[in-house]
């Protein structure tokens, strides 16, 4: 049978402005422009020779018409989501496992133990991805994924990893040139290192420490924490680091502690991935590696 349907775009573009009510929120979830949608739009119409929606100053008010097909659109194009989650993962397996981490995570805590996760599976090939955002499983081509924060994601197989625990680090050079502090009130006088991700750290460790007269949100911001932990090799001043991620450099002398008040916060890393994943062997055997490598560094610590 010959179908004549409308471009999917125009038909994906209508379906998201009749949803969010705007045009520009349809461009925000689009990731295209907001004139394109509007184009899009208008071609729909042409196409079907019917106004489905009227331009007013807040946004878009649907026609009766345009309703009724963002309806019948909002189903169709979630029936096609669903197959399309359900056929990805319940494909062949493969020898590849795609992991999506914090960026500090992955270069701070994951690759340097990368190596022995091969050396037990060289069959598995691992693809990485490094963010921030959150991640959709539905729409990206995740297989696992490690999560920062204070509860587990919901909906998905989660498997706690390590806790957060907070302290000052710093180059050793950098207390030979300026000293080191007396107490944690006397951080006024040094440069404060964090990530622009981790606004609260800086605060949370000076509110435990009970010092109101040090600006926590002062000094220098790195993109991650891993930009920050170098400009401490530096010398540029003194980070709020993560335990976890500079355990070897405080072993090897790379950096010091020169306060002795560690805070653990809330928060955790969490290992995720769906729950139709738990079957697969690739997961499984990330999983029981990453939970003994975690485990192994909580022990030594």
């Amino acid at each position: 049978m010959n179908r004549r349907l409308p471009p999917l775009n125009a038909l994906r573009a209508f379906e998201s402005a009749a949803r969010n009510g705007s045009l520009t929120r349809a461009a925000q979830e689009l990731s295209v422009t907001q004139g394109a949608v509007s184009r899009h739009v208008s071609q729909l119409e042409e196409w079907i020779g019917l106004k489905l929606c009227a331009r007013i100053r807040r946004g878009i008010e649907i026609t009766p018409e345009g309703a009724a097909l963002a309806a019948v659109l909002g189903t169709a194009f979630d029936q096609i989501e669903t197959q399309v989650h359900r056929l990805r993962y319940h494909r062949p397996a493969g020898n590849t496992l795609r992991i999506k981490l914090p960026p500090t995570f992955a270069i701070r805590w994951f690759v340097p133990r990368l190596a022995r996760f091969h050396a037990l599976h060289r069959q598995i090939d691992v693809q990485i991805t490094t963010s921030h955002q959150t991640v959709d499983f539905d729409r990206e081509d995740i297989d696992i994924c490690i999560h920062s924060g204070p509860a587990p994601l919901t909906g998905l197989a989660c498997r706690r990893l390590f806790g957060e625990t907070l302290l000052p680090v710093c180059s050793p050079g950098l207390l030979q040139r300026t000293g080191a502090p007396a107490d944690p009130a006397d951080l006024s006088r040094h440069v404060l290192l964090c990530s622009l991700h981790r606004p609260d750290d800086w605060p949370t460790w000076l509110d435990a420490a009970g010092v109101t007269t040090v600006d926590g949100n002062s000094g220098l911001k790195f993109e991650n924490s891993a930009l920050a932990y170098q400009a401490a090799v530096d010398e540029l001043g003194i980070v709020m680091a993560q335990r976890a991620f500079v355990e070897e450099d405080l072993r090897t002398g790379r950096l010091v502690e020169p306060l002795g008040l560690r805070i653990k916060t809330g928060s955790g890393y969490y290992l995720a991935y769906p729950q139709p994943q738990r079957s697969s062997p690739l997961v499984k055997a990330f999983e029981q590696w990453i939970v003994q490598e975690a485990s192994a560094m909580e022990e030594a610590g």
